[in-house]
């Protein structure tokens, strides 16, 4: 019963992750794009945990862990752009 729940969620998972997918494609604008960009992310941290669950392994912790924070940075760099047109500002001299 278990496992049929987990391979459920993980169908669901993934068809959200396609669902997510289009609408980076199609838009309308950049920030629908970068908002679907973060539902992947926090999709794919959400699958690879019940991977995990399925196998009875403790390995893909660290994998949720780094794809956490690297999705992360991605958004806040994405909002960052939108916002200000630059992610990193530089000091000039003038």
């Amino acid at each position: 019963m278990k496992e049929t729940i987990l391979l459920i969620s993980l169908t669901l998972f993934a068809l959200t992750i396609m669902v997510a997918f289009f609408r980076v494609l199609r838009g309308p604008s950049m920030p629908d794009r970068v908002v679907g960009l973060d539902m992947i992310g926090v999709n794919l941290l959400s699958m690879i945990a019940i991977i995990s669950i399925v196998l009875k392994t403790k390995a893909f912790l660290e994998v949720i862990l780094i794809l956490g924070i690297l999705s992360f940075i991605g958004t806040i760099a994405f909002s960052k752009y939108l916002e200000r047109g630059t992610i990193v500002e530089r000091k000039s001299d003038h």
